[in-house]
């Protein structure tokens, strides 16, 4: 089951329904199955104060990804910065929407193996999370 509430913010203008199937379908092409995954949709000030709690970072960012993965059914909590994406949105000049896709998919990537933290991993991952939202203006 996926799953979206919010920290703190208003719910995002985002289809459930179809970022859930947009999401199992993105998986899927990785030979995983969708689990629980609990989106969290928060502000700079909560995302940080996990950021320090748990993974004793001491700054902004626009996703953590906590994974629960077992075997092939990937599962996690993912907390969502709308302050970074917003931010961040504008800084790349790309629409706010886009943005938040990229993000939420970003997040799945991760828990589908897929590093960015490593030479050359960030533009292997930057090339999934383009493959994943040509997925979803598909099913538009």
């Amino acid at each position: 089951m996926i799953s979206y509430q919010t920290e703190g913010v208003e719910m995002p203008d985002i289809k459930k329904s179809k970022i859930t199937a947009w999401i199992k379908a993105v998986a899927e092409t990785y030979g995983k199955r969708t689990g629980e995954i609990a989106y969290v949709f928060c502000s700079d000030e909560k995302i940080l104060e996990v950021n320090r709690q748990y993974l004793q970072h001491d700054y902004y960012t626009d996703i953590i990804t906590f994974d629960y993965t077992e075997g092939n059914r990937i599962s996690g909590d993912l907390f969502i910065s709308l302050d970074t994406v917003r931010t961040n949105a504008e800084q790349f000049n790309a629409p706010y929407d886009t943005e938040l896709h990229r993000v939420i998919i970003h997040g799945i990537l991760h828990l589908c193996g897929i590093n960015d933290k490593g030479p050359g991993e960030r533009e292997i991952m930057e090339a999934a999370e383009n493959r994943a939202l040509a997925m979803l203006d598909q099913m538009q």
